[in-house]
């Protein structure tokens, strides 16, 4: 049976703790995990996972992840296509179930009632594409029991309030990106989860999306994106984590000049050849 533990041999590959991993390259000078632990102890964290695993029918597809997520930022966390962000974020979110490892929310153990406090973006925007913005919104409000001049409140935080009587299925992916943001902000979350939100979008819905992101911060709310593209992650994050098979091989702030591209493929040369 596939477990995830210490020094466990699995299928001729050999899983570690992550914290073993960062003891040992602490000692013979790995760089990567050097920084990884570096001044995250003290920080004020909103989210925090240890040693989180995910196992689908014997292959894992996290493994021992220990995310630091610093309130009131916003955290990139990166990774090549089937590396496990959207795995790692899921079970953030209770869609799916941890094989073993713990979340922290807030500085207690996650529990369901937490989604009140978490908004999530993962995949396509959940829309009603004969309603409108104001509609599709109204949708929510009336299932969660908000009051309407939440529906005005989010359309402004995400530039949408002069789309008037026009249908969801006639925006631009970028709008219908931001509506989805909307939908997620309803509940005025102190986190919102973004999993690739610039997927597709043109340059001009890239850029108003990354102004938007970078704008959460102020307003109280942390923000982990998900994404495969370093260029936006560079310009828009506090703080990064790289994930490759499964591993999180970094995770550190985000420093003015800081070769992104060349660590991001040393961890994925690093940790893709373990899975």
């Amino acid at each position: 049976m596939l477990k995830c533990a210490t020094g466990l041999i699995v299928s001729n590959i050999s899983i570690f703790n992550f914290s073993y991993l960062y003891d040992f390259f602490k000692i013979f000078g790995y760089s990567h995990f050097s920084k990884t632990k570096k001044g995250l102890e003290s920080m004020d964290m909103i989210l925090k996972t240890t040693d989180l695993c995910k196992n689908f029918k014997g292959q894992m597809a996290v493994n021992n992840v220990s995310l630091n997520i610093q309130r009131n930022s916003v955290y990139g966390l990166l990774g090549p296509n089937g590396a496990g962000k959207s795995t790692t974020l899921k079970m953030i979110t209770g869609i799916l179930r941890p094989t073993s490892g713990s979340i922290k929310f807030d500085g207690h153990p996650w529990q369901r009632s937490d989604l009140t406090q978490i908004g999530a973006l993962i995949e396509t925007p959940p829309l009603y594409e004969n309603l409108t913005a104001y509609e599709n919104l109204k949708v929510r409000t009336t299932m969660l029991g908000l009051p309407d001049n939440r529906i005005d409140e989010v359309l402004h935080i995400v530039r949408l309030t002069d789309t008037g009587k026009k249908r969801a299925g006639q925006f631009s992916l970028g709008m219908k990106q931001r509506l989805g943001i909307a939908i997620a902000l309803l509940n005025n979350p102190q986190l919102l989860i973004l999993d690739e939100p610039t997927n597709g979008l043109d340059p001009v819905g890239i850029e108003e999306l990354r102004e938007l992101i970078r704008s959460f911060p102020a307003k109280g709310i942390t923000v982990i994106l998900s994404s495969h593209i370093l260029s936006e992650v560079q310009q828009i994050a506090d703080h990064v984590g790289i994930i490759a098979g499964g591993v999180l091989g970094y995770e550190s702030q985000l420093h003015a000049g800081e070769d992104l591209e060349k660590l991001f493929m040393e961890v994925v040369r690093e940790y893709s050849k373990e899975v």
